[in-house]
């Protein structure tokens, strides 16, 4: 299954709430890798060690290639890690990791409390990560005159072709990123505004961060 477009967050984050007593820290990462999942798992763990739990969730890969994993790490079974789980597979995000250490406070939640503390706190340490659209594009390097500069900026822009870095040397090169699915779009743009096309080099196709 071929995926041009997913939903994950944009940064690593952490968030601390308390709920009757207990503290619940969310640690939040991009990742990429179960390895890159595993490792900061094991960083978190390492630097909450005090931690009374550790519980953790992961989706990382796309399409056939997607693997999800929780732990509840000691407390009761599918209190902590599966709702944490639930929460990264409800707002629709891949390859990102969650990790919330509980430092307990003598008040047991009960069952039910234990999967709203965990829930809550995985979404609000997501918010505090932001969610980011990671879009399959073609990189282009555009090399043109400084007469077009103004009209070319302008219609990427417009068409949501998102310009990357720009070099102003003897003519100006810039970088564009196009979604896969509106190469044809771009091609129709670029020609009209009279860009050569022998100065259209295709660099590679990437998946690139937007904002939705």
């Amino acid at each position: 299954m071929s995926i041009n477009e997913f939903l994950t967050v944009e940064k690593e984050a952490e968030s601390v709430i308390i709920i009757k007593k207990s503290k619940f820290i969310a640690s939040v990462k991009p990742v990429s890798t179960v390895g890159e999942a595993e490792e900061f798992i094991n960083s978190v763990r390492k630097n909450r060690w005090d931690a009374t739990h550790n519980v953790y969730a992961y989706c990382v890969g796309l399409g056939n290639e997607e693997i999800q994993k929780s732990s509840d790490d000691g407390e009761p079974s599918g209190t902590a890690g599966r709702p944490t789980l639930e929460v990264i597979r409800s707002m629709g995000l891949k390859n990102v990791v969650v990790v919330v250490s509980r430092y307990f406070g003598g008040i047991l939640l009960g069952a039910g409390g234990l999967v709203r503390a965990y829930s809550k706190s995985a979404k609000v340490g997501i918010e505090k990560a932001g969610i980011i659209k990671m879009i399959k594009c073609n990189e282009y390097l555009l090399t043109f005159d400084y007469a077009l500069l103004g009209r070319l900026e302008t219609v990427m822009r417009n068409n949501n072709f998102l310009i990357g870095d720009v070099n102003y040397g003897e003519k100006v090169k810039m970088r564009v990123y196009v979604p896969v699915g509106e190469v044809g779009r771009f091609e129709n743009c670029v020609k009209e505004l009279g860009v050569n096309p022998a100065m259209i080099d295709h660099v590679k196709t990437c998946f690139v961060k937007f904002h939705p």
